[in-house]
């Protein structure tokens, strides 16, 4: 029950995050307007924005207008409803488990503007920075120093591949690895690469296949950086106990 209950409350959370999604990049207010509707302008009403569920009812369209509601709302809803109850039964009720919870609203923002927009807004990463720099301070069985060395080597790893091959990573994807490292510690942050950058080949991989992109099309590479964070969030230890035993 209290997973369905953190699925629910991830799923609202997830909501918000949709606003963050629409309104950040092109550097608009969270708060202000108020939710509608981006083609007709309509105020959206409170049966509007229940997570998930107003997007089922309405079928993906406006009530107001008709017009399609983004395929990315009902996906950013049931994605941060899923990893909210995922971390609920990893963690328990701890102090890993609500930092987890702050990183990963961090993480899926940082995922799904990239994905659109091919970005990492300085405006998402540098406090998320601050906020990951702040909870290693409180975090149980880790180090600052643990932290901050996942850190630099997040940040060292990919600036060196930017140094070497600029228009194959961005500074934004240099900035996530260095958050991915003060989240994941070390060796985590090797772990969260490695998912990362093994992801991305492979999508990039089926893609060219697919023939959805050519080989001088590029990719984002954030969301699989992002993937690689939240499979260490949840499974890291366990990730590294197996290849200690392997």
């Amino acid at each position: 029950m209290l997973s369905l209950y953190f699925g629910i409350v991830g799923a609202a959370v997830g909501s918000f995050l949709c606003v963050c999604i629409d309104r950040l990049p092109s550097g608009h207010s969270i708060t202000y307007p108020p939710s509608h509707c981006p083609a007709c302008g309509h105020r959206l009403a409170a049966r509007d924005l229940v997570p998930i569920l107003s997007y089922l009812s309405l079928g993906g369209r406006c009530r107001y207008c008709g017009d399609a509601i983004p395929w990315r709302t009902l996906s950013v809803e049931v994605t941060t409803g899923l990893i909210f109850a995922l971390l609920w039964r990893h963690y328990g009720m701890e102090i890993p488990f609500i930092l987890a919870l702050v990183y990963c609203c961090f993480l899926i923002v940082i995922a799904f503007i990239d994905l659109e927009h091919q970005i990492i807004p300085s405006r998402v990463i540098y406090p998320a920075i601050v906020v990951a720099m702040l909870g290693a301070l409180v975090t149980p069985g880790r180090s600052i120093w643990n932290s901050l060395g996942g850190g630099l080597v997040g940040f060292g790893i990919l600036f060196l591949i930017a140094f070497i091959n600029p228009a194959g990573m961005g500074m934004g994807d240099v900035r996530l690895a260095a958050f991915m490292g003060l989240i994941a510690g070390f060796p985590g942050v090797l772990v969260s690469l490695l998912i990362g950058v093994v992801a991305g080949g492979l999508a990039a991989a089926l893609l060219l296949l697919a023939g959805l992109k050519g080989r001088k099309d590029s990719i984002p590479f954030g969301p699989f950086l992002v993937l690689g964070a939240m499979v260490t969030l949840l499974y890291g230890a366990e990730i590294l106990h197996l290849y200690a035993g392997l």
